[in-house]
């Protein structure tokens, strides 16, 4: 929605501008665990928006977030993930480890995930870990077109494991109440995945503006958009008319 692999989609600098320059608070959700929260926010930055770490919630946050509450200070987490998901885990007070024993398992997108990797965190996972994946999406958006995303990794971590993963990344539970946490007052999803994005909004009661910039290989099978336009640019004069009344 923002950018398409590392490229910035055109126009969405200047949308989000004009969002911040009407009083909107934007949180910014993503089910990328690949990156950190402060890597994300100097990549908006260099695209001229301005965004505190604290404005990014991605599903790295929320994963710690479920391993946080489930697991003593100081355990040990097998990470399958990027540094996205590594930096959180840490931040969470637990011990980032990458072979078994563990006390739990995270899987997210990562670009290194290799048999050995799946190996260690099946064998964890049937030894009885608490298993956490931080979404299911089964591709990501790239300059180039889709590439597989977390939900094939997790799949494949499953399946070896003969385990089903806890979620924690939108549309599921988790990610919906780490936005209630953090946002008060009328709002709504602006997204480019009816699946992910269109179900977030439908858990939340807020409507649910697509934007078709990003995801093209999401099937529309999400609640009907109130908004729907080609990019962030062309639906951010109907945002204000969409959001709930006070």
């Amino acid at each position: 929605m923002v950018w398409r692999g590392a490229t910035p989609v055109p126009g969405a600098a200047a949308a989000l501008g004009d969002l911040l320059r009407r009083g909107l608070r934007i949180l910014y959700v993503t089910n990328n665990a690949l990156r950190t929260r402060a890597e994300l926010s100097r990549r908006l930055a260099g695209m001229g928006v301005e965004a505190d770490p604290d404005d990014v919630l991605t599903s790295a946050v929320v994963a710690a977030g479920l391993l946080a509450a489930r697991l003593r200070r100081g355990a040990r987490v097998l990470v399958t993930g990027g540094p996205g998901l590594t930096d959180e885990v840490g931040r969470a007070g637990l011990s980032v480890v990458r072979t078994p024993p563990a006390e739990a398992v995270v899987v997210g997108l990562h670009l290194d995930f290799d048999y050995d990797a799946l190996d260690r965190a099946a064998r964890a996972v049937r030894a009885g870990a608490y298993f956490v994946a931080t979404n299911l999406d089964p591709t990501y958006p790239t300059e180039d077109g889709p590439r597989p995303g977390a939900g094939a990794l997790v799949a494949a971590v499953a399946t070896a494991a003969g385990r089903t993963p806890e979620v924690a990344g939108k549309p599921e539970a988790p990610t919906v109440a780490a936005i209630r946490a953090r946002v008060a007052g009328p709002a709504c999803v602006v997204g480019d995945r009816p699946s992910t994005d269109g179900r977030l909004a439908a858990a939340l009661g807020w409507p649910f503006v697509l934007v078709r910039s990003g995801a093209r290989d999401d099937p529309d099978d999400g609640p009907v958009p109130a908004l729907d336009g080609p990019d962030l640019a062309a639906v951010v004069p109907g945002i204000l008319g969409v959001l709930p009344l006070p």
